[in-house]
């Protein structure tokens, strides 16, 4: 047989990589909803022979829409349709309420307890304490999951619970906790505690997990006790045991009505990777009111509830009449963000925007330096606090309302995870919330400082927030 010509080969090339790259245009242009990034994908796959077009499938194509078709899974808007938007707390932001309550499809509960704390040395005892005073069931999600220092003593009080008779169901990241290996997954599975590796999987031809991750933190206690906010589960997270790289977090316990909500979001997601369908009493009991706070949860993902967070940071902006206060660990938003705060600070209201002065991520300062300056010339003050580096997501408006939770403010948050948040009307909360943010404010960043760095270290900026969808 005689060997294929030069000839051939490359014939059979060019038709596969224009096979390839037709179908990665068609595609794109019916499912990119950003015309930029359907510009910037389609360019990759008929620039980049046979290469760029395996990349679109891997980390362009969104799965995750299609399995929550399959599976049945509603938006929340959808389920709670029939239901009318409660009454506001506060007459002037009765414009966002309305926004939330039609985003959303949940009402705002009343009467529930918030409380802060600080970092995993003060959340962690009252987890674990939550835990080993279980009677019926514990939820755990989370984004990290070390079995370290901080994660052994959680997986030895799951583990209790299970043996004493309680449903326990863990659901870790497939990336988040350990993309080759999860040693708090394998230990639990070894204990015989329900547990799952949310979008996890091994083989190249199923590879959402790449981008698409759950990054919620959410612990529930006997469906009545919750834990949210930013606190991964890992050593870091414990100051007083002085770890070689230390974050800084923020946590919330929250107790009353709105816990419902927050087992509805755990209990679709359990769905989701396992299949299995939570519900009764074990799960979702009869909750009583036990505080004043009027909360609402809301929930972002890549599925059917594609950029909820981000929508209802725009509504409590364009409402905000006195103050936004904003703090978060990566800030990297869209222009509609960007405009949307510009606006505000323009109209008189006071815009301050709390960053770290450098993340665990270099690329990510590098472009979040970058792209401040439109907020800088319109009047916002952008804020940079000193190491140790803090992980917390918080964010306040007027003195009434604040949101906590899990999204930080990029895209990967707003777009590509699943998030969870819990919006408050609260001013005790709020104002706690607030006083924690304007305690870092520490260092006034200037346009003229930013302006007045090298022209390479600019160049190199720039060059980092061109990737700003993919950090």
């Amino acid at each position: 047989m005689l060997p294929m010509s030069t000839s051939f080969i490359t014939l059979a090339i060019t038709l596969l990589h224009t096979a390839l790259a037709l179908a990665v245009t068609a595609h794109a242009l019916r499912t990119q909803r950003n015309p930029g990034s359907a510009v910037a994908w389609i360019g990759l796959a008929w620039l980049s022979p046979v290469l760029g077009s395996v990349v679109y499938a891997l980390l362009g194509v969104n799965r995750v829409q299609r399995r929550a078709r399959a599976r049945g899974m509603r938006p929340a808007a959808m389920r709670q349709a029939h239901c009318e938007p409660a009454p506001c707390p506060s007459a002037h932001l009765d414009a966002l309420e309305a926004a939330a309550f039609r985003l959303t499809g949940r009402q705002v509960e009343t009467g529930n307890q918030i409380d802060m704390f600080e970092n995993g040395d003060e959340a962690y005892p009252r987890m674990l304490a939550a835990i080993n005073a279980a009677t019926r069931s514990v939820a755990l999600s989370s984004y990290i999951f070390r079995a370290d220092a901080a994660g052994v003593p959680f997986i030895e009080a799951l583990t209790a619970a299970h043996r004493r008779g309680a449903q326990v169901r863990v659901l870790i990241d497939g990336v988040g906790g350990g993309y080759l290996g999860s040693g708090a997954f394998r230990r639990l599975r070894r204990a015989g505690v329900p547990c799952a590796r949310f979008m996890h999987s091994l083989l190249p031809w199923r590879m959402p997990f790449l981008n698409l991750r759950t990054h919620r933190k959410l612990l529930i206690v006997d469906g009545a006790t919750a834990f949210m906010g930013g606190l991964n589960i890992g050593g870091e997270n414990l100051i007083a045991a002085h770890p070689r790289h230390p974050v800084l977090d923020t946590h919330f316990s929250v107790r009353g009505p709105v816990v419902g909500q927050l087992g509805d979001a755990f209990a679709e997601q359990w769905y989701f990777a396992t299949g299995e369908s939570l519900s009764g009493d074990v799960w979702f009991p009869a909750l009583e009111p036990v505080g004043e706070a009027c909360a609402r949860v809301v929930t972002s993902g890549p599925d059917q509830d594609l950029e909820k967070i981000e929508l209802l940071i725009l509504a409590a902006i364009g409402c905000a009449r006195t103050s936004i206060r904003v703090m978060t660990p990566y800030f990297l938003p869209d222009d509609r963000l960007i405009t949307a705060l510009a606006l505000a600070a323009m109209r008189g209201v006071g815009v301050d925007i709390v960053l770290p002065a450098r993340t665990n991520h270099p690329s990510v300062d590098w472009a979040m330096r970058a792209h401040v300056g439109p907020l800088l010339a319109a009047g916002c003050r952008v804020w940079a606090h000193a190491a140790p580096f803090n992980h917390a997501k918080l964010m306040s408006v007027d003195g009434l309302w604040c949101l906590i939770g899990s999204a930080n403010w990029d895209t990967r948050s707003f777009r590509l995870n699943f998030e969870v948040d819990l919006e408050a009307y609260h001013a005790p909360t709020v104002t706690r919330v607030s006083e924690k943010i304007a305690a870092h404010q520490t260092v006034l960043l200037t346009a003229k400082q930013l302006a007045a760095r090298s022209w390479a270290t600019l160049t190199r900026d720039q060059a980092a927030r061109l990737l700003m969808p993919y950090l």
